[in-house]
């Protein structure tokens, strides 16, 4: 029973994909958001069924779906691991992606693409699926891509604004240089393992020598650093706020980047080998999260301001896998998974209010006109910043804790400054947009008004896991959570020290919020003229951070537009040497037929009519396929090599 429930998790959202990508402009949008979000409700479902295996019986489940690929050493199966690390991925993936689907339903209502919207959605959830329940690289690697795909349809779902489709577009390029580095990892893993099963690779994990378990962990990394926006891969994800606030939430904040932590637990066999690329993952995730935490401090988009502190979270998973606290990351993975779609949304609902303005600039004094959105945003700030007992503090103060009493010092300190500036930073935000006087236009703020209550109730459902979410790591290192994965994370990890030593760190901890917080309510309501002054006596300081330390600017110089030039050189090179050499041909067949009798040339130009004509016809045809889309394009790709591995598999059988 359990196995079939497995194999129905990620069926039940591509029927869905099926049902409303070929039929939906045939029925309802109704029916086509209860099709999106009943398939995500059913996988979840199924999700708690299996949970409740595992958690009764402790024993993982592998199911073969199909013998996909073989021929000499390569045997790749479709099929699916499902462990404790499984399931909290599972749950946080159909459970969160269950709450996003449902709000969306109001928040896209009126939407002219509202059935296409729900279809990369489903197909989103999807490719999450397979990325978590893969058992092999394979399947992995198929649900990687996939969700970069998905990324790049949803980023750009207002194709028609050139912002949103340059935002695709560097999306689907920064991901393809994290993709390369994975895929080098996944050839060298077969080459030295000769298989790309999960459970055969760590049984013989022990056998490689400690520069190619280097080179294997490096590799990963980079394809983590891409999925997960971190330095200097982290671009991206900034400006991914121009698809749809949903979006924002399901991909960019609760599932997608968190990709690329779920990949380095899942291989903390190997990263485990190599030092030296453990400490490059803690240094990267350290300076993420601090240098997008000082980014953060003066932006003045809501989201925007939320995407930076994604960088930055996601960092202080990246610090803890460093540091060998893999249950603290995934612990905190999960709670930041409630936090911040928690915040996203109710960042939405605010957005929806004041009919599209992002620029808390333009809000003020609208804790009282949507009360809902004020608590629950209030509830998801608390949590972020680290105020106990909320979710967040229990995970990130785990971090923090694992960081210290391994002597990781340096790491530390960046994380506890990181710590300051988030609560800063997420408190200015709560009174730019909730307090203070308004400083909305007359004409929005005659139209404020709360959500309806298909957004507020999945806001509500948030709000109760950002608060009891981090209990499930409680008492700290021995709570219910780290005796759940200690089988897959390891039951080494934990951290030697004093109960008042910890306790000591837990009361750090917490008084950094609360300065952080003491900071904010002084600069954005007691004194306002502060942060005005403060940037007019720093103004280099704040010119860096706004311009986010010109970093697009650095790579637009180095990358972008020398790879332009290049480009523009081959398209010189194409039409110049290529076509002359084509054409060339043409006029030496024209010359040969200009010296040759009535008859000759009759031949001559009647089959290159013919020929021509039949090329036109061809062409009519396949022309179809040149959409200009690269999105058609990634999907022609992925189901010629589909359909090539069918025929090989046929052939190989007969």
């Amino acid at each position: 029973m359990t196995d079939l429930l497995i194999k129905l998790i990620p069926l039940f959202p591509l029927l869905a994909v099926i049902l409303n990508g070929f039929f939906g402009r045939r029925y309802s949008h109704d029916v086509a958001h209860r099709v999106a979000w009943g398939s995500v409700g059913l996988s979840f479902l199924c999700t708690i069924g299996v949970f409740a295996d595992i958690l009764q019986t402790g024993t993982p489940h592998e199911v073969i779906v199909y013998q996909w690929i073989f021929g000499g050493d390569l045997t790749v199966n479709f099929a699916y691991l499902v462990d404790p690390l499984t399931c909290m991925m599972l749950l946080v993936v159909t459970g969160v992606g269950l709450l996003i689907h449902v709000y969306s339903v109001g928040y896209m209502h009126g939407e002219s693409g509202f059935t296409r919207f729900f279809t990369y959605m489903n197909l989103f959830m999807v490719s999450m699926l397979l990325l978590v329940m893969g058992n092999n690289y394979v399947v992995l690697f198929i649900g990687w891509e996939g969700v970069g795909l998905c990324s790049y349809l949803l980023i750009g779902y207002y194709y028609d604004k050139v912002s949103a489709a340059k935002a695709a577009s560097k999306a689907f390029v920064v991901n393809r240089i994290g993709d390369a580095g994975f895929l080098l990892a996944i050839f060298l893993i077969f080459v030295n393992f000769k298989t790309l099963d999960y459970t055969k690779v760590f049984a013989q994990v022990g056998q490689l020598s400690p520069e190619m378990a280097t080179a294997i962990a490096l590799c990963l990394l980079v394809g983590a650093v891409g999925k997960s926006a971190q330095l200097p891969l982290y671009t991206w994800l900034p400006d991914a706020m121009e698809g749809p606030t949903p979006v924002s939430a399901l991909i960019h904040a609760a599932t997608m980047v968190t990709a690329g932590v779920y990949m380095i637990v899942r291989n903390h066999a190997i990263f485990d080998l190599s030092p030296t690329a453990m400490t490059i993952v803690g240094v990267i995730g350290g300076l993420t999260a601090l240098f997008a935490a000082t980014i953060g401090l003066v932006q003045t988009d809501i989201k925007r301001v939320l995407a930076y502190s994604t960088v930055s979270q996601l960092g202080y998973m990246f610090l803890g896998c460093g540091i060998g606290a893999y249950t603290a990351a995934i612990f905190h993975l999960m709670t930041h998974a409630f936090f911040k779609a928690l915040l996203f949304l109710t960042a939405g609902s605010v957005i929806h209010a004041l009919s599209g303005e992002q620029d808390i600039r333009k809000m003020g004094g609208l804790s009282a006109k949507i009360p809902w959105t004020y608590r629950l945003f209030l509830i998801g700030t608390i949590a972020i910043a680290g105020i106990p007992p909320l979710a967040g503090f229990w995970s990130k103060d785990e971090i923090l804790a694992h960081a210290f009493t391994q002597h990781h010092y340096f790491l530390y300190g960046m994380a506890a400054i990181g710590a300051l500036l988030t609560s800063f930073y997420m408190f200015r935000l709560t009174y730019l947009t909730f307090f203070g006087t308004s400083r909305m236009d007359h004409h929005t703020e005659e139209h404020v008004h709360e959500s309806p209550m298909v957004m507020v109730v999945p806001l509500m459902a948030l709000g109760v896991l950002s608060i009891l979410g981090g209990f499930l790591g409680f008492p700290p290192e021995q709570g219910w959570l780290h005796q759940f994965l200690a089988p897959v994370s390891g039951v080494g990890e934990g951290h030697e020290a004093s109960r008042g030593l910890v306790l000591m760190l837990m009361m750090i901890a917490t008084g950094i919020a609360l300065l952080g917080w003491g900071l904010a309510h002084y600069f954005y309501s007691v004194n306002l003229s502060a942060p005005d002054r403060l940037a007019a006596q720093f103004q280099a300081g704040y010119r860096i951070l706004l311009n986010k330390y010109y970093v697009d600017e650095l790579y637009d110089l180095l990358w972008v537009e020398p790879t332009k030039k290049l480009g523009r050189l081959l398209d010189w090179f194409d039409r110049t040497v290529i076509d002359g050499l084509v054409y060339g041909v043409a006029q030496l067949a024209g010359l040969a037929a200009a010296g040759s009798t009535w008859a000759e040339k009759y031949v001559i130009y009647g089959g290159l009519n013919v020929i021509g004509y039949g090329n036109h016809l061809a062409a009519r045809q396949w022309r179809r396929l040149q959409s200009g889309m690269v999105h058609h394009y990634a999907a022609i790709i992925v189901a010629g090599l589909f359909l090539l591995a069918v025929v090989i598999q046929l052939i190989m059988q007969l």
